[in-house]
Parts: structure tokens; C-alpha cells; sequence
């Protein structure tokens, strides 16, 4: 029996289209400060619906890092996956013209929550209102889950293991882990995360479904998380990419290792039953401090799912006790969303990002919008907290009942 250890995936690029900023730096600077973003929905189309605010991607464009062809073929929700990717490409090292040196060594997983809704939409408007003769060749693959891992390979060359992963909200950290097993089994490196789009008028009748969603009319107010006055929370577009890649080979070519994936955990309550996620995350947690060799003292810093309804704020501050104990009323706990919304699928990703961000910057980031607590945590509130970062653990729960935890460490083992 083989006695070798896994190889480590270490995160070694960052991509962020985000509505606070359309680079990583950008993004970083204002989840630091603890900007609020968030403001009335102004896309055509969406006047008249009940929801009023969320986090609009502003001053993007695609034309300007996505060539023409690609552009026709996708949705907003994959210009927004494959801008991140070069970004996320380029930050690693790997963003080369002429393609990889191995292209079976570099993959492509993806999570979505709603795909193409706004590509969808307009061509069955063209179906029912001009007939089939001017609906587009591309309305089979642009609105599918899957069409932003597809664009990506494609667009680079990329020829290794891909997938897309559609498992609710959660998903985006389910992706990472994705990425970093294939890592370990043997794949050089894995361009891996979520961007959403759903500020659509199809897509935003769809969400209006969802009994969690905030309709309060004041940017200010429509989304506070752990407070006595969460009302639900407020969607946004936008999302992150990251190139999860061995370390050995990572650091054999120079790259700079940011963070090491070091253990996740994922489960399923049920759609909306808050209650139960308690169970369901504080299990996801320990699954994941497990495969990471991680004790819970070790945590240095929390980014939670932050829904914004008090049951299931209650219970995630309730799962968070359950496994890290005395621990968990010292651990500092943020969640930047609340400044500029929450992305679906992109969101956990997002959250990885700021969490390996703050990892390097010794910056726990503060929580927009939120100045009073209704629960036993400790959340960073008002401005950024110095603090020695080494381990972070970030959560994430889906609307239909997914959980997962995800638990990142500062730069990497062979790197340390």
C-alpha cells in the first residue's frame, strides 16, 4: 500500500468582477475599507419588480478583455467567468498567448446557480415574436450551466479534467474542492470558481420565488445579516476565478504560492430549512477541519454564509459554536458581502478570495451595513481588524439545502 501524501493544492491566481471592483486590488481595497456598494437596480426591464436593490457589475467591459467571437456565443454570466479567469490566468504566471506547454495538464470546473438567463431570455422573445427563423444558433449552449467551463477551455486551450458543478449556492466551494482533489490525484493545475448574472428580468421574476430574498428599498438596510433587523439578502452579479495548482510544480516554475486548499466538507438539509442546517454545516465544518488536519482553536478567522434571515443566521452562529467550542466567541467572524451583495454560486468564491487576501494582508476585513449583533459572535464591524491570519474557514449554504465548508491556510506547506 502506497504510503505517499497527497499533492498539495495551493491557490497561485485571483480573478475578481465583483460590483465593488473589477480586479483583484480593486475588490481588495474596498472590502478593507468596507465599502457599500449596493444600490437600486437600474437594468432595463426590471423597473417594476418588487426587488429594488442589489449589486450591480458597473463600468464593465467585456469587449475589452473577451474577443468578439466568444462574446456572441455566451451570456453575461460567462463574460463575467471568463474576464476573471484571464485575470485570475495572468496573476498566476499562466496567462500565455500561444497556450499551455501541457494542455491535458490544466483543467476548468466551474459552479453555476441559474446559467444564461438574459441570452435565454432574448432569444425566446425573438422565438415567439419573430419566429424560429431569428433565434441564434447559440441559444443551445450559451444559457447552460456548463457554458462558462466550456468557453474557458476553449478560449485557452485548456485540454485537462473540467466540470461544472450545480449544487446550489454551496456549489462554489464545492468547485474549489473539486479542483484541488483532481490536483492531488494528479492534474498540474485547475482554473476553478463561479460568476453569476441574475439581474435579468427573467431571472429576477424567477428569484422573487425565494422567500429569503430582502424587497426593502434602502441599500442601507436591505441586507444585515446577524442583526435583529435582517430582512433577507440582496443578490448580486459578478463573481471570482482561481488557479488551485500543485505546489511542487507551482513552485518549480516560481509561482507565488498565495494559499493552500486544505480541507472541505459538504452535506444536504433540505430546501429552506434553516433549522436543520445547523446540523448539516456544523457536520460540513467538522468534515472539513478533518481533511484538513485542522484543530478548531487553529481557525484565526471566519467568513459565514451570512443569509440575512434570523433563523438561519441563528443557526449558523448556533453550528459554528457547535464545533469550535469556547473558541467560536473569539474567532473573529466577517462577511464583506453585505457591502456589495450576494452572487449565488460567485459568492463563496468571492469570500476564498477575501479570506486569502486578509490571510496576506494580516486585515480582517469589517462587515458593511451591520452595527448591532444578535448573536454570540464576534463580527468585525465598522472598520478592518489587524490580526496574525493563518487559517481561515469560510461557509456557505444554498437556498435548496446544500452546506459546505471550505478551510484555506496562509501561502504553502513546502513553501513555509
Amino acid at each position: 500500500m502506497s504510503t505517499q501524501r497527497p499533492r498539495p493544492a495551493v491557490v497561485t491566481g485571483i480573478g475578481v468582477i465583483a460590483p465593488n471592483g473589477l480586479r483583484t486590488d480593486a475588490y481588495w481595497k474596498s472590502v478593507r475599507e468596507g465599502l457599500g456598494v449596493l444600490g437600486r437596480i437600474t437594468r432595463e426591464g426590471c423597473e417594476h419588480l418588487p426587488l429594488k436593490v442589489a449589486g450591480q457589475v458597473e463600468g464593465f467591459d467585456a469587449s475589452a478583455l473577451i474577443d468578439e467571437r466568444f462574446l456572441v456565443q455566451t451570456d453575461r454570466f460567462t463574460h463575467y467567468a471568463m474576464a476573471a479567469a484571464a485575470l485570475a490566468l495572468d496573476d498566476a504566471g499562466l496567462g500565455h498567448e500561444e497556450g499551455p506547454e501541457e494542455p491535458f495538464d490544466v483543467g476548468v470546473v466551474t459552479a453555476a446557480g441559474s446559467g444564461g438567463g438574459e441570452f435565454g431570455q432574448r432569444e425566446l422573445q425573438k422565438l415567439w415574436g419573430q419566429g424560429s427563423k431569428f433565434v441564434g444558433p447559440y441559444q443551445s449552449i450559451a444559457w447552460f450551466y456548463a457554458a462558462s467551463t466550456g468557453q474557458i477551455s476553449i478560449r485557452h486551450g485548456f485540454k485537462g479534467p473540467c466540470g461544472v458543478v450545480a449544487s446550489d449556492e454551496a456549489g462554489g466551494l464545492d468547485a474549489v474542492a473539486h479542483a484541488a482533489r483532481a490536483v492531488r490525484r494528479g492534474t498540474g493545475a485547475v482554473v476553478v470558481g463561479a460568476a453569476e448574472a441574475p439581474l435579468a428580468p427573467y431571472s429576477m421574476v424567477c428569484q422573487l420565488g425565494y422567500r429569503e430574498l430582502s424587497t426593502v428599498d434602502d441599500p442601507d438596510r436591505a441586507y444585515r445579516p446577524f442583526t435583529a433587523r435582517a430582512c433577507g439578502f440582496v443578490p448580486a452579479e459578478g463573481g471570482a476565478m482561481l488557479v488551485v495548482e500543485d505546489e511542487t510544480r507551482a513552485l518549480d516554475r516560481g509561482a507565488t504560492v498565495r494559499a493552500t486548499v486544505a480541507g472541505h466538507g459538504a452535506t444536504f438539509t433540505g430546501a429552506s430549512r434553516w433549522k436543520e442546517s445547523r446540523e448539516g454545516l456544523a457536520q460540513a465544518i467538522r468534515v472539513a477541519l478533518d481533511e484538513a488536519g485542522c484543530a478548531p482553536e487553529e481557525i484565526d478567522v471566519v467568513f459565514p454564509d451570512a443569509l440575512g434571515v434570523p433563523e438561519a443566521d441563528r443557526a449558523e452562529a448556533l453550528a459554528i459554536a457547535d464545533v469550535l467550542g469556547a473558541h467560536a466567541k473569539r474567532v473573529p467572524v466577517t462577511a464583506p458581502k453585505t457591502g456589495y451583495g450576494r452572487a449565488y454560486c460567485g459568492a463563496p468564491v468571492l469570500d476564498t478570495a477575501a479570506a486569502v487576501l486578509a490571510m496576506e494582508h494580516g486585515l480582517v476585513p469589517p462587515t458593511p451595513h451591520v452595527y448591532d449583533i444578535d448573536c454570540d459572535l464576534d463580527v468585525v464591524m465598522s472598520r478592518a481588524r489587524p490580526a496574525e491570519l493563518r487559517t481561515a474557514l469560510v461557509l456557505s449554504r444554498g437556498l435548496m439545502g446544500s452546506n459546505a465548508a471550505l478551510v484555506v491556510r496562509r501561502g504553502g506547506g513546502l513553501a513555509r
